[in-house]
């Protein structure tokens, strides 16, 4: 195992759930850990509780790269790890959803995740190490309906990960991807705002399954019986860093597990069956 010798880690997404989890955890663990959040409330609180942290919003360029400047800062312009954790959920049906409802999913979950990486990279690269942990998701594995946009962006995210790795083979960066099923967060909330912005007054043909997804958004208490903490993420995210050989892929929860192994066994219109029953 690699020791940490307070090697400097970048995690967005931290106001909450896995990423507030992990700024914790990896301090805990020696790291120089930078937490960022999107609002100056958020990096407030975050510094309240005693963690260092940055203002970064994933959706603004310029943020962006104030960010990773005040974070270079910080660690005297060295950073071993990244975790791209923050993302978002836009609800809906893909005939409903504005083009630009579209574009501002891609900007936080794939676009802002780009520009990130490109430009702490050429720091790994020329120390010759350093982790980059993509935070996937189940729906980066299967589709389910009236999640379309946040399942395009994060099969997109798998698919630019993938290629990211093998251009990085030989460098010492290794890229890993984390993929969590049901995990106890604020993303339900966040979806729900989302929700509210672009879906809640549409009057197509999906009515019925919207009322269904307000009523999912808003139950109170785990969303799925298979539901985990966001602690269940700590021991992968752990290994993805400090392994002398980081996984490709680290499955998180049963449903991930399951759904993998239906993929590969299930023909597309069995999956399609499954996926009806389980996603409308």
């Amino acid at each position: 195992m690699i020791t940490n010798n307070q090697k400097s880690v970048l995690i967005t997404g931290c106001s909450s759930g896995i990423g507030l989890c992990a700024a914790h955890f990896l301090t805990a663990q020696g790291f120089q850990v930078i937490a960022s959040a999107r609002s100056r409330e958020d990096v407030a609180a975050l510094t309240a509780a005693g963690l260092t942290a940055v203002q970064l919003d994933l959706s603004d360029e310029a943020s962006i790269e104030a960010g990773v400047a005040a974070t270079l800062q910080l660690t005297g312009g060295r950073l071993y790890g990244l975790f791209n954790n923050g993302a978002y959920g836009q609800p809906g049906a893909l005939e409903d959803l504005p083009t630009a409802a579209l574009r501002e999913q891609f900007n936080t979950n794939l676009f802002g995740t780009h520009h990130l990486t490109r430009l702490v990279l050429p720091i790994m690269l020329a120390a010759g190490e350093g982790r980059v942990i993509q935070n996937s998701s189940i729906l980066g594995i299967i589709a389910l309906p009236f999640r379309g946009a946040y399942n395009a962006s994060k099969f997109a995210l798998e698919g630019y990960t993938d290629t990211l790795r093998l251009e990085l083979a030989g460098t010492g960066v290794q890229i890993s991807l984390i993929e969590p099923g049901p995990i106890e967060t604020q993303f339900r909330a966040n979806s729900k705002a989302a929700f509210d912005k672009y879906i809640a007054s549409e009057p197509g043909r999906h009515r019925q399954a919207y009322q269904q997804t307000l009523a999912r958004l808003q139950r109170p208490g785990p969303s799925s019986k298979f539901s985990l903490a966001p602690e269940a993420c700590m021991a992968p995210l752990l290994h993805a860093l400090t392994s002398k050989r980081a996984k490709i892929r680290y499955p998180i929860t049963r449903p991930t597990h399951m759904m993998s192994w239906l993929r590969r066994i299930l023909s597309a219109r069995a999956l399609d069956r499954l996926l009806l029953k389980a996603g409308g």
